[in-house]
């Protein structure tokens, strides 16, 4: 079994990548990033906001349009209410990205194993698999720009030069296009540097022509949209624009130092990632020595990158995670190869304790799973048994290849081990779902109040995730800093309860204002609870002229 599954990688990245990012797609409830994605590609739907794109009927330009786009697509497809479609190009995003990282390992050292190794950890790591099965906007500019990458590097290898920079012009310009120019930064400059310093760039004079021709087919197909705005609706385009570049100098700002833990963003790959990392120890240990050193710097280079911009976040390290999987991945070929006959226990305890933690989790998660979930698996037994039985079987067929020190079998049941939790594991999250007694949604407004000929409107920022809930767009009283009071005499209005005593001051006086019902759509958490979210609670007032 083994032997096919490594005498077939494609298709077995194919195969891990469908369970990954596809199976149980739609169990998690709708977050605020994907609220904002999912309501723009409906307004696209909606108001034939295509080209000017809109949340909740204002100008959403902070990000351009190409992941709305394939969404919206998805959507029209599939249905706008079908969470799976909605998430689907994001899915389909983070298996292309996995195929194109493989494709480019296989350029580079010609491994087949090395590199389904690359793959199989990338596709596995914690954030790739988190955004890959989330409608937000990040996998798409790097699925895009690895697949630039990898063209760009058989272009500087003398490969097809115009055919393949017209390529690598056209997928970074898609990068561009899904999130402007942070893959260029944080994945393609690591790149261009490490490759530079490793591989030189023999031969550049006769591709000088072509690599321009790259920057020009980059450059329109990357940039027309942002030129479009700007001339058609300059006011908020520039607004926007200042906005953001303000924030990156003053939101969300952390030390320096923020990122170097970088390595456990690889979730269960964490002790091999940052051993992978010790160059010294492992340099004469790879089968391919300035493969390694490129993969290397070019994690380093972007972890250095990300760290020299103030705002940090944690999802801003996914780029650096394809080259941490190419860079681990040397890593598990060694222990693969030589763990058999490996004395030391410096490097062999790291492994026992890495793999046979993952195994005793795996053992005793039918005992400390009944224990954690309790009354709450109601209605799925038979997923907690399926998971239990799964996961319990992967972990001593872990221990036993472990003891017998075959890592090859170990490190293939560690994938098996986060296919068994998507699975079967992930419809257990519906034990954690709707514990707030206070639950109520919004969703059923918008019919009612068209029932009632009752226009609704919206004041202060309501969440997204609201907006989503409400289906359409309650337009902004507030707008701009503009108030626009509604013609009708009568109307209601969504106010978040942080604008509340800013909406009384400007109604009270000429406005007879009744509270007409509360929503309130945190799922998980009750009011006493710190993960109680207040933006998530929206008062509804009926608005009548005195």
């Amino acid at each position: 079994m083994v032997k096919i599954l490594e005498r077939y990688p494609a298709i077995t990245l194919l195969l891990v990548c469908l369970i990954i990012f596809f199976c149980n797609l739609d169990e998690l409830y709708v977050n605020i990033m994907e609220a904002r994605n999912f309501i723009t590609a409906r307004e696209m739907l909606s108001e034939n906001n295509w080209l000017l794109t809109t949340l909740n009927g204002l100008p959403r330009y902070e990000k351009p349009p190409l992941p709305t786009w394939l969404t919206a697509f998805s959507a029209a497809a599939f249905g706008m209410e079908n969470l799976f479609a909605l998430r689907l190009p994001a899915a389909l995003a983070a298996t292309f990205m996995v195929y194109m990282m493989y494709r480019f390992n296989l350029k580079i050292h010609r491994n087949n194993r090395l590199s389904l190794y690359t793959g199989l950890i990338l596709a596995t790591s914690f954030y790739v698999i988190f955004s890959g099965r989330n409608g937000q906007w990040d996998i798409f500019t790097h699925a895009f720009m690895i697949a630039s990458i990898y063209f760009l590097y058989a272009m500087f290898r003398g490969e097809h030069l115009w055919r393949n920079a017209f390529l690598a012009g056209i997928f970074a310009g898609a990068s561009f296009l899904s999130k402007g120019p942070v893959s260029l930064y944080t994945l393609f400059l690591p790149f261009i540097i490490a490759y530079g310093i490793v591989y030189k760039f023999s031969g550049f004079r006769r591709k000088v022509l072509p690599l321009i021709f790259f920057i020009i087919i980059m450059s329109l197909s990357g940039l027309w949209w942002f030129v479009y705005v700007r001339l058609a609706d300059p006011e908020a385009f520039v607004a926007i624009a200042s906005e953001e570049a303000t924030n990156w100098g003053s939101y969300n700002i952390r030390p320096f130092y923020y990122y170097w833990s970088f390595f456990t963003q690889s979730g269960i790959w964490t002790i091999p990632a940052f051993t992978g990392l010790l160059y010294p120890y492992l340099k004469n240990r790879v089968s391919d020595k300035k493969a390694y050193l490129f993969a290397f710097l070019w994690t380093v280079g972007s972890v250095v990158l990300l760290s020299v911009i103030p705002e940090k976040k944690s999802r801003y390290l996914l780029p650096v995670l394809l080259p941490l999987a190419m860079n681990t991945a040397f890593y598990i070929e060694y222990l693969v190869r030589e763990f058999a006959t490996l004395k030391n226990r410096k490097e062999t305890i790291p492994v026992y304790f890495n793999f046979g933690l993952i195994a005793l989790i795996g053992i005793a998660f039918p005992i400390a799973g009944y224990i954690f979930f309790g009354k709450e698996l109601q209605g799925l037994r038979v997923s907690f048994l399926l998971v239990s039985v799964f996961l319990c079987a992967t972990g001593i067929f872990m221990l036993r290849n472990l003891f017998r020190k075959n890592i090859r079998n170990v490190f293939l049941l560690t994938i098996a081990f986060i296919l068994g939790i998507i699975l079967f594991g992930f419809p257990l999250e519906n034990t954690f779902s709707n514990d707030n007694t206070g639950f109520h949604n919004i969703n059923h407004l918008a019919e009612k109040a068209q029932k009632e000929g009752i226009s609704v409107y919206s004041f202060g920022e309501i969440a997204p995730e609201a907006i989503w809930e409400y289906g359409t767009i309650a337009p902004r009283i507030d707008a701009r800093s503009r108030i626009k009071i509604p013609a009708e005499n009568s109307f209601g209005v969504l106010v978040p309860p942080v604008s509340e005593t800013e909406f009384k001051r400007i109604f009270a006086t000429d406005f007879n204002l009744r509270l007409q019902d509360v929503f309130d759509i945190n799922y998980t958490a009750g009011k006493k609870e710190k993960d109680y979210k207040q933006r998530l609670v929206s008062q509804y007032y009926i608005v009548t002229k005195k």
